[in-house]
């Protein structure tokens, strides 16, 4: 499998990471995927604190025992839990975040993460301070790196002007198309890398994703996206499946080093590495996928 260098840092990853958040909770069909991603190529595992309160990072810790110096490991915080409430807080204090490290490490089995990142962000956060909890952890050798995860614009260019960032994760596919006009240009604009989570867009972006789409994605209607999902299969060429031209598309863009995709089970864990050893989307193939969709912009979330 191919990797790329992770913007500015030393990390270098797999161009198809795995997001851990739908592993579930059972060990026993968890821990058999994430061997199976390794095995395959993947060293790059994305979870967060938040995760089923913990126990996703737990699993990943277990399955990683003898094996860390494969994986290039990322976790997030952030998203503070209060005991006795549901729920979360939000929470991005410099204290809680050396707080919320101590935890992570414990869970994960390990004494250092590749990539911590801030799990969200406001521009009414105390970003100065967030950042001095991170510049912290990295001279103390808890974290190589750091990055924020967010699809806010405003937000992102505070972090790119104000942090030592090296990524930025941020929602990307066929049909969220947002980042290309004030993201991805920022971004590699300052050598930042992108990682380009849901990128079958809930599943939409799969062959039978017709059945998804009752619920509308984004500013696309329920009404119009069946017919939509027939012409984005109509367009793919074959022998190229249309979840493999959805997990190919974000890494058409420069600043993207990695597609972040989850599975569930080994079935589409197999599935999504299949879109690794297609070739990249040719510039026919770009052009088809970008006059069916719609550059949508961001509105709501600034």
């Amino acid at each position: 499998m191919n990797r790329n260098r992770l913007g500015p840092s030393e990390l270098v990853i797999s161009e198809m990471g795995l997001g851990c958040m739908s592993l579930g909770t059972e060990e026993s069909k968890a821990i058999p995927i994430i061997h199976e991603a390794l095995e395959q190529g993947v060293n790059f595992l994305d979870t967060a604190d938040l995760y089923d309160a913990g126990r996703n990072e737990e699993i990943i810790g277990k399955a990683l025992r003898g094996r860390r110096e494969e994986v290039i490991l990322a976790t997030k915080v952030g998203n503070r839990r209060v005991p006795g409430r549901e729920g979360w807080v939000w929470d991005p204090s410099k204290a809680y975040i050396l707080s919320a490290v101590k935890e992570s490490l414990r869970r994960l089995q390990t004494d250092y993460i590749d990539l911590y990142q801030l799990h969200g962000g406001t521009l009414e956060d105390p970003i100065d301070e967030t950042i001095e909890a991170f510049e912290q952890l990295k001279r103390e050798g808890v974290i190589r790196y750091y990055g924020i995860s967010s699809i806010r614009p405003n937000v992102i260019r505070e972090y790119v002007r104000r942090s030592g960032i090296v990524s930025v994760m941020s929602q990307y596919s066929i049909l969220d198309r947002r980042p290309e006009e004030e993201v991805l240009p920022l971004l590699a604009q300052h050598g930042i890398g992108v990682l380009a989570r849901g990128p079958l867009a809930g599943g939409i972006l799969t062959e039978h994703g017709q059945d998804k789409a009752a619920r509308g994605y984004l500013d696309y209607s329920p009404g119009e996206l069946p017919a939509l999902h027939a012409r984005l299969l109509a367009g793919c060429q074959a022998p190229r499946t249309l979840p493999q031209a959805a997990l190919r598309y974000p890494l058409a863009a420069p600043a993207v080093a990695a597609v972040i995709a989850g599975a569930s089970s080994a079935e589409q864990l197999c599935g999504n590495l299949a879109a690794a050893s297609a070739p990249p989307l040719s510039a026919p193939e770009l052009t088809a996928l970008r006059s069916v969709s719609r550059a949508n912009r961001y509105t709501a979330h600034r």
